[in-house]
């Protein structure tokens, strides 16, 4: 596992992969930076959305070694976090918003020996994550609304990423910061100087286009 190295990480999101050549497109984030595969759940609920579940992530479990960050978009994560960890997550990271349960979602997954991740909307505080930032090993902040590919960065988003790094020192936590939403070339520099350690990219990355050199 790659977690906790001092540089940024790039999570490739297979959101915006080719699903009918998904092998392929797994190799091309080995071959070009990617440390971990980030895979967004979306259950039509939670988001409008409805995406791949416990089957793909289990048939693509074999295309790699690379961990991955499975990203739930979806709501009660609780109910199947499990199957998730079963299905071959290294990481689980549910929607605060989505449940009331967050602390024991951040069990079942401790429970199973994954890393566990919260993730929150851009109109959602960082206020909101403090009893629960000393207990997880990331936080996801979308930087952009949950549902859809190559939408444009929410600039008010990265004075959160900043204040959680900021937290994070303060505090000698251990959790990663990672960004989720608009992330290209322009903006990569802004997000990285604000405290990401991991880089979510969908649709710049699988262009081409992010020119990852962190």
């Amino acid at each position: 596992m790659m977690f906790g190295m001092s540089r940024a990480l790039l999570s490739p999101s297979i959101l915006s992969a080719d699903l009918s050549r998904l092998g392929d497109e797994i190799a091309s984030i080995e071959k070009n930076g990617g440390s971990l595969v980030h895979i967004d759940v979306m259950d039509g609920h939670f988001v409008p959305p409805l995406t791949y579940g416990q089957a793909v992530i289990s048939s693509i479990r074999k295309c790699t070694s690379l961990p991955f960050d499975v990203h739930l978009m979806i709501e009660r994560p609780e109910n199947s976090i499990q199957s998730y960890i079963d299905s071959g997550a290294d990481m689980v990271t549910f929607h605060l918003e989505a449940t009331s349960h967050a602390d024991r979602c951040v069990q079942i997954i401790h429970d199973a020996g994954k890393k566990a991740g919260i993730a929150i909307c851009p109109s959602t505080p960082v206020s909101s994550l403090e009893h629960l930032l000393p207990l997880v090993d990331l936080v996801l902040v979308m930087t952009v609304n949950p549902g859809w590919g190559g939408q444009k960065l929410i600039p008010y988003t990265v004075d959160k990423v900043r204040s959680l790094a900021d937290k994070k020192r303060a505090g000698n936590l251990g959790f990663l910061v990672s960004v989720d939403g608009g992330v290209n070339e322009s903006t990569l520099p802004t997000v990285l100087d604000a405290g990401a350690d991991i880089v979510v990219s969908g649709s710049s990355f699988f262009r081409g286009t992010l020119g990852w050199h962190a």
